[in-house]
């Protein structure tokens, strides 16, 4: 009896297992095809048989294709690993340049490892409304983490005239993804140097 047991938990964990394995291979696929082709000309049947599965796991695990942007815009925010970046706030106690730094370092882990995606999700959102909500759904939930950044800090914080929204802004436009792929992509610069120039820059285009 007790093989027995033993033998149905490690087939749960085995199903278990390979649902993940199979989402993780459909969402790769996506992301591949909807870079290299555009998200108009990929079609679920496509992502299904570069996936090497059935059409029909595809909209069982995802819905439709709609559903699978979304599930690609939550894996490139995990891929940044939101949990460093909390760590990092809070180690950085008061100290606004080290919250900036935490933030920009972020940002650049975003970029780096999912930049592509949040470029698709953008100008595929132009036509697709399902998707501009999703790319606007991303967007404000960055924007929601700086506002509570900067509304946390006492007063005198920011450079005199700047307020908490336009602080929020100005975050927005400096630490973009085009900013950093003209960094990265044109002028040759590595990841390290660009975090590096955001948290220096944040620091003087935001801080008193």
């Amino acid at each position: 009896m007790g093989a027995q047991v033993e033998r149905r938990r490690y087939d749960s964990m085995r199903r278990t297992a390979q649902a993940l394995e199979t989402r993780a291979e459909i969402a790769d696929a996506a992301r591949r095809l909807f870079v290299s082709r555009g998200w108009a000309a990929t079609t679920v049947r496509d992502v299904a048989r570069e996936a090497g599965v059935s059409a029909p796991t595809v909209y069982a695990v995802y819905g439709n294709k709609a559903g699978l942007a979304r599930a690609l815009a939550d894996a490139a925010d995990l891929s940044a690993a939101p949990a460093q970046q909390l760590a990092e706030l809070e180690a950085a106690g008061e100290d606004a340049q080290r919250q900036l730094a935490a933030m920009a370092g972020f940002d650049r882990r975003l970029y780096e490892r999912a930049g592509d995606i949040i470029a698709l999700l953008r100008e595929a959102g132009r036509a697709e409304p399902e998707l501009a909500a999703v790319y606007r759904d991303g967007r404000g939930r960055a924007d929601q983490i700086r506002l509570a950044v900067f509304s946390s800090w006492p007063a005198g914080t920011l450079r005199e005239g700047l307020d908490v929204p336009t602080a929020v802004d100005t975050y927005a436009v400096l630490c973009s993804v085009d900013v950093y792929r003209t960094f990265t992509d044109e002028r040759g610069w590595s990841p390290d140097r660009v975090e590096q120039w955001w948290a220096d820059a944040l620091g003087r285009q935001l801080l008193a």
